[in-house]
């Protein structure tokens, strides 16, 4: 018997951002083997017979090394029919998804891509941050505060022209990358923002710019992002989360 492998994208955090396709997939799945921040929400869709797997990794502990979890998700794949590898956000964004589809394939193992709503998109939105705006910008790059904090220079390369930077996995080494950004060339007063926990109805978020965030953003925690860009200040007119949910939010200027 082989079993069919989902890797499916669990969204941002907010249950209701969720695809259609996945909440049938976990709904079904016999087998979810699930990442650190699936929203308990999302888990108690499973049908109750489900065998839930938990692999989260930590910035500085993994319950399992990647290896076993591929090798888990094969091992699955035998014994039972429908297996659902629950990630965060999107599965080829930061996911590891396409090292884990790669393992299956050699094994033989039939997989699925089942994308969801990055957390690059979602988590700025949420904070009324658009990514691209008409005037101000027309790209936006995506990176890992593990590769930015690994250099003293990062070449901030088209972001000198008004690119938004979205930098995920960084709140730990934000005093590296913010310097990394100013030796690159950045201006001090470039917008910057962090939102923790984005989407969810106690989302946090601070705003300042690379001059001041270090200090604004002394109580903010992990899970978070981290955006740059001259697209940060649109903010002011288009944050309508707060509307809707309880949240907390700071200002500096400077």
């Amino acid at each position: 018997m082989h079993g069919k492998v989902y890797l499916t994208g669990a969204g941002p955090g907010d249950p209701d951002l969720l695809t259609v396709k996945a909440l049938r997939l976990i709904r079904q799945a016999d087998v979810i083997v699930y990442d650190r921040l699936i929203n308990d929400e999302i888990l108690r869709e499973a049908k109750k017979e489900a065998i839930l797997v938990y692999v989260g990794k930590e910035d500085t502990h993994h319950t399992i090394p990647q290896e076993e979890i591929n090798a888990l998700l094969v091992a699955y794949a035998h014994t039972h029919e429908t297996i659902v590898r629950l990630k965060g956000g999107d599965p080829l964004v930061f996911g590891r998804g396409g090292e884990e589809a790669l393992y299956l394939s050699k094994n033989g193992i039939t997989f699925e891509f089942v994308p969801g709503i990055s957390s690059v998109i979602a988590v700025p939105a949420y904070a009324g941050i658009p990514l691209t705006h008409r005037g101000i910008n027309t790209s936006f790059r995506v990176i890992t505060g593990h590769q930015m904090s690994s250099c003293e220079n990062f070449d901030a390369g088209v972001l000198r022209e008004n690119e938004t930077l979205v930098i995920l996995m960084g709140l730990h080494r934000l005093e590296k990358i913010i310097r990394s950004l100013l030796n690159s060339g950045l201006a001090s007063s470039t917008p910057c923002a962090i939102i923790e926990n984005g989407t969810m109805n106690f989302q946090k978020q601070v705003f300042g710019t690379l001059n001041t965030i270090i200090e604004v953003s002394r109580d903010i925690h992990s899970p978070a992002i981290i955006v740059v860009g001259e697209t940060v200040s649109l903010h002011n007119s288009l944050n309508w989360f707060h509307h809707d949910a309880k949240f907390s939010q700071q200002y500096l200027s400077g």
